[in-house]
Formats: C-alpha cells, structure tokens, sequence
C-alpha cells in the first residue's frame, strides 16, 4: 500500500529534514521528539558541499548560508608550531561541487529546519519506547502507555535509537577510545587573535583541534579531540572545568591556549560509533541518521549525511504504491555511501591522531603535495563525498 502517512521517531537534524522532504512531496509526517522543547546544544556543525545540496533540494539552503558562516580558506597547522601543512581556498570548493562550505550552529540548523514545517507536524515530549514490525500500518509505542499507528516508521532517534533496538535487538555502541571537550568564545573576545575567523585543523600527537566561526561569525565554536581510555561518558551537555583541558593541551599552540582560554563553559564528552548494519529495516519500519549509521565526526558528514538520508527517503516514497518496498530500495541506495563514511571517519581518525613523529611528517608531506598537484585536492580526499547531490538521485 502507498506511504500516506509517516510518522518519524526523533526531531534532531535528519528527523526534521525528512519531514521537510516528505512535506515537500505532499506525504503527511509527523515528528514524534522525546524532548520537551527543541533545546539549544552549543555545538557548532561543519558541513560540506553534499550537504548544501541537500539543503537546497530542501529550500533551505540560503537561510542556512544567511546564519552561519563561510570562510575563504580551510587550513591544517602542526599542533605546536603553527605551521601550515595545507589550505584550501572554498571558491574553488564551490566551483568544483556546485556548493560551498558552511559552518553553523547546530540550533540554528535545527530551527531552520523545524520552522519550515507546518503546524502540528513536530510533537515534543513524546518518549518512543520501540516499534512494532509485524503489521499494516506499524505502531510506535511511548512512555506513559500512547501508541500511534502510520504506513511508515522512520527511526530517526540517534545512537541509543529504540527503534533499531526494537528491530536488530538491543547492542552497546563501541567506545573508539577518544574524548572531546568543546566551547563557544564570543568573536569581540578575541580581537587581537590571529586565527579568529578562519577554519582550522590542528593536527598533532593522540590527537586535533578543530575551531570555526558560527552564528554569522559572531562566535567561534572549538572542539578539542583526545586519545583516552580514562573517560567513557557519552552526554554532549555535561559540563566540565577548564583545568583538565588546559592541561591536557598544554604543549600546544599558544593561540589555542588563549581560545581555550576565553570560553565561559566547557563541556566533555566520549566518541562513540557503531559498526555498519546489513539491513535497516524490516517491513514499514526503516533507520535515518545516527540510528542507522553513527560516525564518527573526521569527515563532517554525521548532519550531512543525515539531511541526505532524509531526502532520498522522500523520493522513494513518493508514488509509490508498495511502502515496503520504497523503503528497501531507500535503504539500498543509502547504505553504500553511508557505509564508507562510517570506515572512512574511523581511518582519519588514526591519521589525525599519529603519535609518531615521523609518521606525522610524511602525512603531511603527502597532505602538501596532494592538495597542490592532485585532481581531487581536497583535504581528505573527499571528491567522492562533495560530489554527491541528493536531487539527482532517483529511484
């Protein structure tokens, strides 16, 4: 039977764009998020080309562009020295990937998405519990005993996603042995800093930083990754003293320091990811964003990938007289692209994070030389990626 109704499960990034998507297409959706308002997480979101695209198939893409921010270089610098081991001028991004670089708050993208829809679709406060699977339509159940019934379920609940543990059963996400602390710093704070407005990578020993302006570059969004075993808490919003950060990146850039520095509030947390499904869904039931395919961040591509997602759902849904099997061809045209993004993310990882000097000296070296003289001279190789526009992508 047709899709005439979907009902979502998670109201992050990838619920809300599939509901944008499938409201564009004229399919009813409704947005079911466990939280009681959509709250403001201070984390900044780096999103490349794919992405764009994607936000354009959804109409949203100069909204986005209008509050975050675009910066003319991305740079990678050697964690002590400052030195600059490549750039990469963004005008020839979006001229090679028909879309540009962004770098925008995670609230604001999650607002920009939301207040597109119509009234009514997004409902907060609404806890799922798990799926059934077994029947035409399928039923979500919800903390306090409510249930509702749709053609399609789309799980769309991150990393701990209910819906997937009602599908697959339950199963722990590995920790990848990498903590992270992060921070806001007003721009007006760091008016003599060199490095303020510009997109950077640092790469160094067991670990990198990266820092970008958000918000129409009135902040600058940091986001410190370390090689750690002692730390396996997972919350993005628990709150933590400067000190251990100070410390743990003592013998780092000076600048860094004094970014460190200038935030008010600092919060840590633990990397998790899961390995790669062989299968997404069962019968009206399917997987979007971090429930189906969490990764880690060395690509940028956990939001972007998520909007994609939500987008080539639409188009196998719209009609399309047999729901289930959208749904399959959905999923056989997501999971390659999404499977290599996971495996790829966990290589940089190791590359990012070389604790041999030596090591670290021919990466760059290689990094150099490719992102002067190679045809895909992106920094991470990423053509495969940037390439990817959701509107051509047809069932």
């Amino acid at each position: 039977m047709p899709a005439r109704k979907v009902a979502i499960v998670g109201g992050g990034i990838g619920g809300l764009a599939a509901a944008l998507a499938l409201q564009k297409k004229g399919i009813e959706v409704s947005v079911y998020e466990r939280s009681p308002e959509l709250v403001e997480i201070g984390a900044g979101l780096n999103l490349t080309p794919n992405a764009l695209k994607a936000f354009r198939y959804l109409g949203v893409e100069n909204e986005a562009v209008r509050l975050g921010f675009q910066a003319e270089y991305q740079f990678i610098r050697s964690w002590r020295s400052g030195r600059e081991i490549a750039r990469q001028k963004r005008v020839d991004v979006a001229h090679h990937f028909g879309a540009n670089y962004l770098t925008i708050h995670r609230a604001d993208l999650q607002m920009i998405f939301a207040r597109a829809l119509k009234e009514g679709v997004l409902h907060l406060g609404a806890a799922c519990t798990g799926v059934g699977t077994d029947g035409v339509p399928a039923v979500a159940h919800f903390e306090g005993g409510g249930e509702i019934e749709a053609d399609v379920i789309v799980g769309a609940d991150g990393i701990h996603s209910a819906v997937r543990a009602s599908l697959f059963g339950p199963d722990a996400p590995r920790y990848t042995g990498c903590v992270c602390w992060r921070g806001l710093v007003p721009v007006d704070a760091l008016k003599d800093h060199p490095l303020a407005r510009q997109m950077t990578a640092w790469w160094g020993p067991h670990g990198h930083v990266v820092h970008y302006p958000v918000r129409k570059g009135e902040l600058i969004n940091f986001v410190a990754h370390y090689d750690s075993e002692t730390w396996t808490t997972e919350s993005w919003t628990q709150e933590c003293d400067r000190s251990e950060l100070m410390a743990t990146y003592a013998r780092w850039h000076p600048s860094l320091q004094q970014l460190f520095a200038s935030s008010e509030r600092y919060y840590k947390w633990a990397l998790f990811d899961r390995e790669p499904l062989d299968a997404w869904g069962k019968g009206p039931v399917t997987l979007l964003g971090d429930a189906a395919h969490p990764m880690l961040p060395y690509l940028a591509q956990g939001a972007g990938m998520a909007t994609e997602d939500g987008c080539v759902l639409a188009e196998c849904l719209v009609g399309i007289d047999d729901a289930e099997q959208a749904l399959r061809t959905y999923e056989r045209l997501r999971m390659p692209r999404t499977r290599r993004a996971q495996l790829g993310s966990r290589q940089r990882a190791k590359e990012n994070h070389m604790p041999s000097a030596w090591g670290r000296f021919k990466r760059d070296l290689t990094l150099a030389i490719r992102s002067r003289f190679a045809s895909d001279n992106t920094p991470h190789q990423g053509a495969w990626l940037y390439e990817y526009d959701v509107a051509r992508i047809k069932p």
